[in-house]
């Protein structure tokens, strides 16, 4: 695979890299350079996580990354997930690797999985949070917090949040990453890496940054409610990602084909329009990237079955009026449901974990 293929996959789907000429020196300098992607475990796996991030580890690895998965169980922890408990953190990491299996994604080759408990043991690693704290300001490591999903302005925090910010960043520099992923929402961690790099001569990571999937509701509207960042428009889209907190409006990646149909056809989906288009965002950033194609069942009064092979053609049809929302939410429930259907099989084989995550779920929302 030549720079070019290498630089195609990691870039495409992406909402931004930091910066794209960097990248390009680290594929023609560095024979196996070093990536990860840090995630909370924080609650069962929805397709915003298991396809949006799936899809890109595996562009990742495919263009000759060392993939880290990095299970953040302290992060989890500071940021109080799953009642704040260490073992219930503990079992959704370990839910988190079935659930990654499942897609194919696997510690085999060039992935492997690495909880943050096995680094925190080290001095070496407290003494870069040490560093980094000691060259950030307190207004900076505050204005971070929201890679937690915390507002920006809130005012009563733990002090221990304070740490998370120093930690996602020495996280970094502790595994010599080359870069680091994350959705959009993890711009500020991955700036305040690339600023004190600057600042101690360490080697300044490329950052990949994903777009962040809606939820399947309507956008909120009145996004200066709750600021999660001085852009309105990229707070505006953390206020409306798809969220395990808010089931109805979230698909699973081991839903029923039942649920997931039931969920798209709930789903908001206003005709002729692609901004705040959930179902939309399903097709551009899931079925495409993995079938390279959507196929749509319309009635033959209105042009019978049509199958789109590009997202911008499908896209410009819907805008048109071509694809009525119903016909679109159809077709792209079919898809969700094909795409899933080796993690369904799977936990049907493997239902423990599954099973303990549900019982722990229902007994946390009780509570």
């Amino acid at each position: 695979m030549d720079i070019e293929e290498r630089m195609s996959l990691v870039m495409r789907n992406t909402e931004e890299i930091v910066t794209p000429n960097e990248l390009r020196i680290l594929l023609e300098t560095v024979s196996r350079p070093k990536a990860y992607w840090g995630f909370e475990c924080s609650g069962l796996m929805h397709v915003g996580m298991g396809l949006v991030c799936g899809s890109k580890i595996k562009d990742v690895a495919r263009a000759g990354f060392d993939f880290t998965i990095f299970l953040a169980d302290w992060h989890s922890w500071i940021n109080n997930k799953l009642g704040g408990n260490m073992e219930n953190i503990r079992l959704c990491g370990e839910y988190f690797k079935q659930c990654f299996e499942a897609l194919g994604i696997t510690a085999s080759g060039n992935v492997q999985f690495l909880w943050s408990s096995d680094i925190s043991g080290d001095i070496k690693y407290w003494e870069r949070v040490i560093r980094i704290a000691k060259s950030s300001s307190l207004l900076r490591i505050r204005r971070a917090l929201t890679i937690m999903g915390r507002e920006l302005e809130q005012s009563d925090i733990e002090t221990a949040w304070i740490f998370y910010p120093c930690m996602q960043a020495a996280d970094i520099f502790y595994m010599d990453l080359h870069m680091a992923c994350g959705g959009i929402d993890q711009r500020k961690a991955h700036m305040l890496a690339r600023d004190v790099a600057e600042k101690m001569g360490w080697r300044k990571p490329v950052c990949l940054h994903t777009p962040l999937l809606s939820g399947l509701q309507a956008p909120i509207e009145h996004p200066q409610e709750k600021i999660f960042d001085e852009d309105l428009r990229v707070s505006r889209k953390i206020s409306s990602k798809m969220s395990k907190s808010k089931p109805e409006s979230c698909i699973f990646i081991h839903d029923s084909p039942e649920d997931i149909r039931s969920k798209i056809r709930n789903a908001y989906c206003p005709p002729r329009q692609e901004e705040g288009n959930p179902i939309l965002e399903h097709a551009k950033y899931i079925i495409f990237p993995e079938f390279r194609c959507l196929e749509v069942q319309r009635p033959q009064k209105y042009g019978g079955p049509v199958t789109f092979e590009r997202y911008e053609d499908l896209r410009d049809a819907y805008l048109r009026g071509e694809i009525h929302p119903l016909d679109l939410k159809n077709g792209v429930a079919d898809a969700l449901i094909e795409i899933l259907k080796p993690v369904r099989d799977y936990f049907r084989r493997k239902p423990a974990l599954l099973e303990k995550m549900l019982r722990l779920e229902a007994s946390l929302n009780e509570g």
